[in-house]
């Protein structure tokens, strides 16, 4: 699920999260597709989320990395052809 909230600086803040018992990270063309970079914190309510801050208007392509190097789209985004045989996610902030 994702989630947008509106930043005072204008900026809006999108939050990603899943339902999974497993450790995941955002991978995504803001943190360099860097496994480590943005990995996401588990909740009381058994998701698991992370936020990135960007500038309204702001397309963010992405994926979810779960352990054994499971890749995985958000079923909420368009998804497009990621140039290596697959898809990944975009949303727009």
């Amino acid at each position: 699920m994702i989630r947008y909230r509106p930043e005072k600086t204008g900026d809006v803040r999108v939050t990603f999260a899943v339902e999974d018992a497993r450790p995941v990270s955002l991978v995504c063309d803001h943190n360099g597709w860097d496994p480590f970079a943005t990995p996401l914190k588990r909740r009381t309510n058994g998701t698991r989320s992370a936020a990135l801050v960007v500038p309204a208007g702001t397309e963010i392509r992405f994926r979810y990395l779960a352990e054994h190097g499971e890749f995985f789209d958000d079923p909420e985004a368009r998804l497009e052809a990621n140039g290596m045989g697959g898809t990944h996610s975009v949303v727009c902030a």
